[in-house]
């Protein structure tokens, strides 16, 4: 067989994701067609009130499968994560007071081999933080000292290299924070910039260490007593986490990520939190009277971009999270290389209540898994 076609995805298993998409698109437009056209239906092709109580075991009308290209369920609880939960599970350590007044922020973070599934019955040898993928989502504030405790309890030598200001000694590379199996590393620097950030091994080779599962959120809200600005202070204190502006506002963890299950340096499984289609099987509910920010990463190895489009709205971006005026303004779609990141903020409060899509746009990622929605409604609906 020529190198080149060694690498390639196998063909009947694109076939396979191929046919399911067509039978999804031909059952949306049958669904359709016995509707109406000159009246709003908001909930057309997506009507959750047929839904079972268990979102697996029946389809949502006009969706083969309840979602695009997977049968089955994924077990959470055997992962020991659930990608709905994984949207708000920010992991803030402990804190103690500082004799010079400053807040010392703890967390503790291992290193764990083990095995989860991506999709339903692909299971894949991951290398975690914590036991999941992504790692946990840390979440501090600007001006903090960090102290991180890492653990390796994994079988190959590995660190924790975050994105932001710190000493090279704290740098989570060989000879600054690298470690073996069986030993601990403490990392200590100050939070900041204020920021969407993320972490992730620095090991050799990083390409495998980044796509076994070693990577995750590392958010710095912006402290709104450095702002001199009134108005950027109360940008700032809508991003403080637990402050009464920030509580007004959806917020929502999502890492881009992918995996290769054959390890011929390609994917065949794309996915926002890890599981392919979780956010189709189960909808992210959206209150359309409060705003959405989303905190979002890449970490997807193999493909060179990857990106993010929301259906039937436009949002601002800040790239990185390090200002707090957009730097794009009323956009649809973003791309991101590795370790790319930024913020999202919208609305849906102009909207009908409805099922909004929202997916990579490359194509074929969104046919291999990386696809969700969002379940818009009023707070009483």
């Amino acid at each position: 067989m020529p190198a080149d076609e060694a690498t390639k995805v196998d063909p009947s298993r694109r076939a396979l994701l191929v046919a399911g998409l067509a039978a999804a698109g031909g059952a949306a437009i049958a669904a359709g067609t016995a509707r109406s056209q000159t009246a709003p239906d908001p909930m057309a092709g997506h009507d959750m009130s047929a839904m079972s109580t268990d979102p697996y075991a029946a389809p949502m009308s006009g969706m083969a499968h309840g979602n695009m290209t997977t049968v089955g369920r994924v077990d959470h609880a055997g992962n020991g994560f659930d990608p709905s939960s994984m949207l708000t599970d920010w992991y803030t350590g402990t804190t103690e007071l500082l004799p010079d007044g400053r807040t010392l922020r703890t967390f503790e973070v291992s290193a764990i081999d083990r095995e989860i599934e991506i999709a339903p019955g692909i299971v894949f040898p991951a290398w975690t933080f914590n036991g999941r993928v992504p790692g946990p989502a840390l979440r501090a504030k600007e001006g903090e000292k960090l102290r991180i405790i890492f653990r390796n309890y994994g079988s190959h030598p590995h660190s924790m290299h975050f994105h932001g200001i710190h000493s090279a000694r704290m740098d989570g590379v060989p000879g600054a924070g690298l470690i073996g199996p069986g030993e601990e590393f403490v990392y200590e620097f100050d939070a900041k910039p204020f920021g969407c950030h993320l972490y992730h091994c620095h090991a050799l080779p990083l390409k495998r260490h980044m796509h076994k599962g070693m990577y995750g959120l590392f958010v710095i809200d912006p402290d709104p007593a450095r702002q001199a600005d009134p108005a950027l202070a109360t940008v700032a204190a809508s991003r403080l986490f637990g402050s009464p502006e920030n509580a007004n506002w959806q917020e929502l963890a999502m890492v881009m990520n992918a995996f290769d299950t054959n390890f011929d340096g390609g994917n065949e499984v794309y996915a926002v939190n890890t599981v392919g289609q979780a956010y189709m099987n189960v909808p992210i509910r959206i209150d359309k009277t409060r705003p959405v920010r989303i905190y979002l990463v890449n970490v997807t190895e193999f493909d060179p971009i990857n990106s993010f489009h929301l259906h039937a709205n436009f949002f601002d971006y800040y790239d990185t999270g390090t200002q707090l005026t957009p730097t794009l303004r009323t956009v649809d779609l973003i791309m991101q290389c590795q370790a790319q990141r930024g913020i999202l903020e919208f609305s849906f409060s102009d909207h009908e209540d409805g099922m909004y899509m929202f997916h990579a746009h490359q194509s074929e990622f969104t046919e291999l898994g990386w696809v969700g929605m969002f379940d818009v409604r009023g707070p009483e609906a």
